[in-house]
C-alpha cells in the first residue's frame, strides 16, 4: 500500500526540519565539564547534622527558584548562604539538571565544609557559612585554555577574537540580566568560520563591579588563542568564547546597541536581521498549533505570570470567591485592616483560602492591578504569605492569599490568646520575619518596602512559623499619598520618624518597624499603650529606658517560664531590637545585619547608642527630640490612631 501524505501536513514537517537544521545550538546539554571546584578552608563550627539541614533547605531553596524558569538564585537557611547562576542560554530543564550535577558533586568533595563553590561551563554553586552576595573580590580568578584543540585560520582568528571579547566586557554590564551572548565571523581565505562568546555577571553586583570582574576576566584569557576554546572562572563573572557553538542561534544578543561607536558593521548588521527574521518567521509558524494548544489549557488560569513564576497568579471568578466566602459574610470574616477585610474562602476543590476585600478605589489601582498583582505573585520565600490569585472583573479587586490556621502575631501576644507562646516559638518568628524581610529587601529582583510591618501582619502557620501578610499592597497606593494622608500606608506605633516627619521612604522603615515588634514579642505588649508609675509611655520609651539602666529583665513578659530562656539572650535580641529604631538612619542596620546579629553566638559587639526620635500620639501630633512639632506636617489625630484590628 503507498502511503499518502496531505499537503497540509507535509508542509508543517518541512517546516519542522528546515527549522531544526535552522538553529543550531545544544539543545539537551547541562553543560556540566567542571572549570573549577574549590572547598573552604574550614570545617563548620556548628554540629554536622544542623549545618547538613541548613544547607539543604538552602539548596533545595535555590533549586526550587531555578525550576521557575529562572537563571539566577539567591538562599539561605540561618547560616547557610547560597548562590546559583545558570548560562541564560539554558533551557529550565538543563538549568536544574546542571544545578543538581553541582549539588552532588560539592556534597561529595566537600563534607563538612562550611562553603565551597563549583563552577560548571553551563552553570555555577557557591554556598557559604555568611552573607556573601554583596561581596565583590577579584580573588579565585583564573582562565582554563583547551590545550589540545587548535584552530586553522590562527591569525585570523586571534584577532576576531581580542575584538569581540572587549567588546563584551564593554556591553554586557550595560544589559538587563548582565549577560550576553553573541558571534563574530572569521574570514580568511575564502574560508568563514565563526567565534561564539558569552559573558555575565551574577546579579548581585554592581555594573562597574561587573565590568571591572569581566576585565579581569578577560584578562585571564585574552592569551587563550589560537586554542579553540578559552574560559575565565571568577566567584562574581564568567567569560567564554569557542569555534563551535554551545548555544543556539535565537540566544545571540545584539551588543551593537550597547557599544561606543556602534559595534558591528551594516552588512553584520543587516545579515543578522535577515537571519533573525528568517529564524523567527519559522518559529512562529512551526509551533503556531502549539502555542494554540498550550493557550487553550491556560485560558482557565488566566496566566499573568512574571519572573520568577511559571504558572503566575491564577484568575478567579468573583462569583466563585463569593460563593466561597457564604457572600462574604461575617461568619468567614477573620480579619480586617487598612487595606480591606478578609474572609475564610472554601473554593470548589475543597482547599481553604484567604480572601482579601481591597479597600481601594484609585483608578490608578484599576490601570496597574494586574501587573502589581504579578509582582507580588513573584515572591516565593517560606516567611511570605504566598499569593495565589486574584479576582479583577467583579465589582471590588479581590486577591486569594494561603490560609493561616493560627492567624496573626498580635492574637498571640496581647489578644485572645496571650501567653501561650513559648520563648523558642517568639526566636522563631523573630528570625523568620527577618529572613522574609532580607529576602524582599535584597534578594528579591527588585527591592520592595513593606511600610506596614506590624504584628497583625505577621501570620503563624501550623507550626507556629511566621509568614508576612500584606506584602506589596502598600504599591497600590496613588504616588502622592503617603501614611499621612491615608490609613493604610503605615500603623503608628511602628512608623519610623523620617517616615512620620519628612516622608522619607527607605527599606530601614522597615527596619525600625521589625524593630518595635521585637521589642513586642519580649515583652507581650502593645507598642502604642505602655503605661507605667510616671505616666504614659511608648514601650519603645520604656525599653530604651531599662537598656540605659541594665535593666532588661525587666522587659521580658511576664508569661513567660524562666527555665524557658536566658536572661542574657533576651537582652542579646532586646539590644538588636534597639539598634533597629536608631537615628538617625544611616546607624540602623540593614535586614540582612540584623539576621547576621540573630544568627551569631555571643552578644552584640557593637551596642545601640543613638537613642531614636520618638513620635508620641497624645490627643494632637506630638514630635519630641531632635525635630520641633513645626516641622511635622498639619494632620488629624484621627488619621494616625494606632490600628489594633486582626489583619489576615
Amino acid at each position: 500500500m503507498r502511503l499518502r501524505y496531505e499537503p497540509v501536513v507535509m508542509h508543517q514537517v518541512m517546516i519542522i526540519a528546515v527549522f531544526m537544521l535552522t538553529i543550531r545550538g545544544v539543545v539537551t546539554d547541562p553543560q556540566t565539564k567542571i572549570l573549577n571546584e574549590e572547598c573552604s578552608q574550614f570545617k563548620t563550627t556548628d554540629t554536622l547534622s544542623n549545618f547538613n539541614s541548613n544547607l539543604n533547605k538552602t539548596l533545595g531553596d535555590s533549586r526550587n527558584q531555578l525550576s521557575g524558569n529562572i537563571h539566577f538564585a539567591t538562599a539561605f537557611s540561618l547560616d547557610v548562604f547560597g548562590l546559583a547562576q545558570c548560562r541564560n542560554y539554558l533551557s529550565t530543564a538543563d538549568c536544574v539538571a546542571c544545578f543538581d550535577a553541582g549539588v552532588d558533586q560539592i556534597k561529595q568533595s566537600c563534607p563538612a565544609y562550611d562553603g565551597a563553590h563549583i563552577v560548571y561551563e553551563g552553570c555555577f554553586l557557591r554556598y557559604e557559612a555568611h552573607n556573601f552576595f554583596n561581596e565583590f573580590t577579584a580573588q579565585d580568578n583564573s582562565g582554563v585554555c583547551s590545550t589540545n584543540r587548535s584552530v586553522s585560520q590562527a591569525t585570523a582568528f586571534n584577532q576576531v577574537v581580542a575584538g569581540l571579547l572587549p567588546d563584551l566586557v564593554s556591553a554586557t554590564p550595560k544589559m538587563n540580566q548582565v549577560f550576553a551572548a553573541t558571534t563574530r565571523q572569521v574570514f580568511d581565505g575564502g574560508v568563514t568560520a565563526t567565534v561564539y562568546a558569552v559573558a555575565q555577571c551574577v546579579e548581585t553586583i554592581s555594573k562597574t563591579d561587573c565590568q571591572s570582574c569581566l576585565t579581569v576576566a578577560y584578562n585571564n584569557i585574552q592569551n587563550c588563542p589560537p586554542e579553540a576554546d578559552g574560559s575565565a572562572i571568577n566567584m562574581r563573572c564568567f567569560m567564554r568564547y569557542s569555534n563551535t557553538s554551545f548555544f543556539a542561534d535565537n540566544q545571540i544578543t545584539n551588543i551593537a546597541q550597547y557599544l561606543k561607536g556602534g559595534g558591528s558593521s551594516k552588512k553584520t548588521a543587516i545579515i543578522g536581521a535577515v537571519v533573525g527574521g528568517l529564524v523567527l518567521l519559522l518559529l512562529i509558524l512551526s509551533f503556531f498549533l502549539w502555542k494554540r494548544s498550550r493557550m487553550s489549557k491556560k485560558a482557565g488560569s488566566g496566566n499573568i505570570s512574571g519572573i520568577n513564576n511559571v504558572q503566575g497568579p491564577l484568575i478567579y471568578s468573583y462569583r466563585d470567591l463569593k460563593a466561597a466566602t457564604k457572600d462574604f459574610s461575617s461568619e468567614y470574616k477573620v480579619g480586617e485592616g487598612g487595606f480591606g477585610d478578609v474572609y475564610k474562602g472554601i473554593i470548589k476543590n475543597g482547599d481553604i483560602v484567604a480572601v482579601k476585600k481591597l479597600a481601594i478605589t484609585s483608578t490608578r489601582v484599576n490601570t496597574e492591578f494586574e501587573s502589581e498583582v504579578r509582582l507580588i505573585s513573584n515572591v516565593h520565600h517560606r516567611n511570605i504569605i504566598r499569593l495565589l490569585g486574584c479576582s479583577a472583573k467583579g465589582p471590588e479587586k479581590l486577591l486569594v492569599y494561603e490560609y493561616m490556621e493560627n492567624g496573626s502575631l498580635d492574637t498571640f501576644l496581647y489578644g485572645d490568646k496571650r501567653g501561650t507562646l513559648t520563648w523558642k516559638q517568639r526566636v522563631d518568628i523573630i528570625m523568620g520575619t527577618a529572613r522574609g524581610l532580607t529576602y524582599i529587601h535584597e534578594q528579591f529582583h527588585v527591592c520592595i518596602i513593606h511600610r506596614d510591618i506590624k504584628s497583625s501582619n505577621v501570620l503563624l502557620d501550623d507550626d507556629f512559623q511566621p509568614k508576612i501578610a500584606d506584602f506589596g499592597l502598600a504599591r497600590l497606593l496613588p504616588n502622592d499619598q503617603t501614611h499621612l494622608s491615608t490609613r493604610f500606608a503605615g500603623t503608628f506605633g511602628y512608623t519610623a520618624p523620617e517616615y512620620a516627619i519628612h516622608g522619607h521612604l527607605s527599606e530601614k522603615v522597615d527596619t525600625y518597624a521589625y524593630g518595635i515588634m521585637v521589642l513586642e514579642i519580649i515583652s507581650g505588649r502593645r507598642c502604642s499603650d505602655m503605661t507605667n508609675e510616671a505616666g504614659t509611655e511608648s514601650l519603645l520609651q520604656y525599653a530604651w529606658k531599662l537598656y540605659e539602666n541594665d535593666m532588661h529583665w525587666k522587659l521580658i513578659d511576664e508569661t513567660l517560664d524562666p527555665s524557658e530562656y536566658e536572661v542574657e539572650n533576651v537582652k542579646k535580641i532586646t539590644e538588636i531590637a534597639l539598634k533597629c529604631t536608631q537615628s538617625p538612619v544611616s546607624v540602623r542596620p540593614t535586614m540582612s545585619e540584623v539576621l547576621v546579629l540573630l544568627v551569631n553566638e555571643g552578644s552584640v559587639e557593637q551596642k545601640p547608642s543613638s537613642k531614636p526620635t520618638l513620635v508620641q500620639l497624645d490627643h494632637n501630633v506630638t514630635v519630641i527630640d531632635n525635630i520641633s512639632t513645626s516641622t511635622a506636617p498639619s494632620v488629624s489625630s484621627a488619621m494616625l490612631t494606632f490600628t489594633d484590628s486582626t489583619d489576615h
